[in-house]
């Protein structure tokens, strides 16, 4: 599976041919990340709750692409009305060729700029042959994240968002991840994109340093390989 980072909590996600993009917010700093919405073909839209800057390219990205897949919430689902839609809920799962797609609770709110209902928040596992890569959201931390190794296996890769002011900072996040995700690897998001979120890289990487995680916060653009 490849991972590229395009801002905020926006990452396209690759998988047998398969692109899945999330949270779509790329047009914020397209100018940084490079990301052309019209270069690749995308095949799902995954969301994880409704604010503005997880929803607000939605309709572009439908518009270039009438064949995705909308997946989220059936309050998500309902509220762009897209003929491709797989509303599922907490216990339910999305199939993308062996890869299933498993949706988990996160501690946040959801609503739609227009103040439109949003449905409750989420996160998701993405569950394909020998790794499990937890996808959270927006999310302070939780006790439930304690039951997701325990449910679905080892987590092979957290994405944690680290920014502080709306969601973890990186000392919560680090303690996440050790104490109840037991992951040993994270990339990190949802930082540096507005001033409330700007964070201190340094501070970040010794948290999780101390914790003997190994730590990404990636730039705009940036893509990994999880084998």
């Amino acid at each position: 599976m490849k991972i590229k980072f395009l801002g905020q909590n926006c990452f396209l996600f690759t998988y047998k041919g398969k692109n899945i993009l999330t949270d779509p917010f790329y047009n914020f700093q397209k100018e940084k990340s490079g990301f052309d919405i019209v270069a690749q073909k995308i095949d799902y839209v995954l969301i994880t709750h409704a604010h503005g800057d997880h929803i607000a390219d939605v309709k572009e990205v439908l518009q270039h692409y009438p064949e995705a897949s909308v997946i989220g919430q059936p309050e998500i689902c309902g509220y762009f009305a897209h003929p491709n839609s797989i509303d599922i809920n907490f216990g339910g799962s999305a199939k993308v060729e062996d890869l299933k797609i498993s949706m988990v609770p996160a501690s946040h709110t959801s609503s739609f700029p227009d103040g439109t209902y949003g449905g409750e928040p989420c996160g998701y596992i993405f569950r394909y042959p020998g790794k499990n890569i937890y996808f959270s959201g927006d999310t302070g931390v939780m006790a439930d994240m304690e039951m997701f190794p325990k449910l679905f296996g080892k987590i092979d890769l957290a994405i944690l968002p680290v920014g502080s002011h709306y969601t973890m900072c990186a000392r919560k996040a680090s303690f996440a991840a050790a104490e109840l995700l037991k992951a040993k690897k994270v990339i990190g998001c949802h930082f540096d994109t507005f001033p409330p979120i700007t964070i201190n890289h340094e501070k970040a990487h010794r948290l999780f340093a101390e914790k003997n995680i190994e730590f990404t916060l990636p730039k705009l653009g940036e893509e990994f390989e999880i084998e």
